[in-house]
């Protein structure tokens, strides 16, 4: 990025030095290339954050509020009886003696 804004800056110069851009011509050009060199480094960022979070195995918040709308959705079309929770004791119970042998 320095050898860039060098050649940009050496470039600009010279079209000043004779007299092809005037002064502000070349403020303009330098500020546009400015601004698309950082948009250019930011959306670099950007996509370098995202690839490391996701190897990382960090959750999206939309992912996380997706999930907690999910499991409202599931509570709600739960059924609350007495007997609906014995049966998963039981099962619970078979499942440690299953993994205990």
């Amino acid at each position: 990025m320095a050898n860039d804004l060098l050649s940009a800056l050496r470039t600009y110069l010279t079209k000043l030095s004779s007299g092809e851009k005037s002064p502000q011509e070349v403020a303009a050009a330098l500020n546009h290339w400015a601004k698309e060199s950082g948009e250019a480094i930011k959306a670099r960022v950007e996509e370098e954050v995202k690839t490391s979070v996701k190897k990382m195995g960090f959750a999206k918040q939309e992912d996380l509020d997706r999930l907690a709308r999910e499991v409202e959705l599931l509570k709600t079309r739960l059924v609350t009886s007495p007997r609906a929770t014995k049966p998963v004791k039981k099962r619970r119970l078979q499942l440690k003696l299953v993994l205990s042998r």
